[in-house]
């Protein structure tokens, strides 16, 4: 009587006979990967470039504006304003009158009524000798002539003695003082001088050559901020 082998004893054994697959995988190649990549983006130029373009071009602007506005502001005050609501602007050339006024300063006058005039005032007035000039000083004598006009006496409050005059009053109004602008007289008689005034030229004319360049780095600057958007916004896309 033979026996037979059980069946799974011997599909077992060839099931283990046969050989394994093994499955490998083949690493991505680097340059593949970069080809595959996309494009770089446009190298941008350097903060601090930009940054010091625009703070030049902020800096130019502010100079430029308060240099315009104040010599508006001036021209108005001394050509504009005299006519415009009636005073008058003079520049104090000696220290008579320190420290209250000192010499550069422009005394405001504005006319008031001779007959009102009184000692203590400050007033401008044409003096009676020599080359009849505009003095600025104090009132300290007050004479009513039987002719009805009115003379006066003044002192400059830092000299020692009285005027060596005695000066009547032309017509019903006289100019007393209500202001002082410091050193403001000393500012024009400089911008007067053929010196200064050619500086002033040549550093308006550089003025104006930043201020052209300021004006092309800013919008050279906006042209790299639109580029960079739009590439932005393509890529995104």
């Amino acid at each position: 009587m033979s026996t037979v082998a059980p069946q799974a004893v011997i599909v077992g054994r060839h099931r283990a006979e046969q050989p394994q697959r093994v499955i490998t995988r083949r690493p991505v190649l680097a340059q593949r990967a970069t080809e595959t990549s996309e494009p770089q983006a446009p190298q941008e130029q350097p903060r601090s470039e930009r940054s010091g373009r625009r703070w030049a071009s902020r800096l130019i602007s502010m100079v430029t504006t308060v240099v315009l506005l104040v010599g508006a502001l001036a021209f108005c005050f001394l050509a504009v304003g005299p006519h415009l609501l009636g005073y008058r602007t003079s520049t104090m050339l000696t220290g008579s009158m320190e420290p209250g006024i000192m010499p550069g300063d422009v005394v405001v006058t504005t006319p008031e009524p001779a007959s009102e005039v009184a000692v203590g005032d400050v007033i401008s007035y044409h003096i009676p000798v020599e080359d009849r000039r505009v003095e600025t000083h104090r009132v300290v004598e007050v004479i009513n002539n039987e002719d009805g006009t009115t003379a006066i006496r003044t002192k400059g409050d830092n000299n020692d003695n009285v005027d060596p005059w005695v000066a009547t009053l032309e017509g019903d109004t006289v100019w007393e003082m209500q202001a002082v602008v410091p050193k403001l007289g000393t500012a024009i008689r400089a911008l007067r001088s053929p010196v200064v005034q050619d500086g002033v030229l040549w550093v308006a004319l550089g003025g104006a050559i930043l201020l052209g360049m300021s004006l092309i780095w800013s919008s050279d600057d906006e042209d790299d901020e639109t580029d960079q958007d739009d590439e932005t916004a393509g890529e995104q896309a």
